[in-house]
């Protein structure tokens, strides 16, 4: 395997272990292992374990954006709203770990501000406004359209984290393309 080949494996295997364990509950050990590497050759790969992390998280945003615009691809409005919201959807239920991740990725970067270590979040705010962008591109370049989408989309983050299922009442006030299915 190239080097590159690894690095991907390794953001795949960061992305399961650390939306289990957070930040500050994951190893690099664990890791190393689930890649079948050394941890010496996991830190050729990368500096250190925050750079693991934020190449996991930048990929779990990056993956959320190219969802959203594979979704809306030819659409435009209402109907690129809710392609979206579906997409979404399906994401987090077929892969649950990027909702994890996602849900890690903000308690990481609360922590690491809480400590004063502001240089943290840095790419993520960024790779979050990129998508913000392609949504509010996508939306019709509407301020409110673009926040009201990504809101819903905080809320049904937090929803499916705690487990309501897709008949329970809290969902109610959602679009049903916004709505899990199960």
């Amino acid at each position: 395997m190239s080097a590159e080949e690894r690095r991907e494996s390794v953001v795949r295997a960061a992305i399961t272990e650390f939306a289990r364990g957070g930040y500050n509950g994951t190893s690099t050990e664990v890791i190393a292992r689930r890649v079948g590497v050394s941890q010496p050759y996991l830190f050729r790969l990368f500096p250190n374990k925050q750079a693991m992390f934020l190449a996991a998280a930048e990929r779990c945003l990056e993956d959320t954006r190219q969802v959203f615009a594979a979704a809306s691809k030819g659409l435009e409005g209402e109907e690129a709203l809710h392609a979206m919201a579906a997409a979404y959807q399906r994401l987090i239920v077929d892969d649950g770990e990027k909702l994890m991740m996602q849900m890690q990725m903000y308690a990481a970067v609360a922590a690491a501000e809480a400590a004063g270590d502001h240089a943290f979040g840095e790419s993520l705010r960024a790779a979050w406004v990129r998508m913000w962008d392609d949504v509010h591109i996508t939306l019709g370049a509407d301020e409110s359209e673009t926040t009201t989408f990504l809101a819903y989309g905080m809320l049904v983050n937090t929803l499916a984290s705690l487990g309501f299922p897709g008949g329970h009442r809290v969902w109610s006030g959602f679009y049903v393309s916004g709505r899990p299915t199960e």
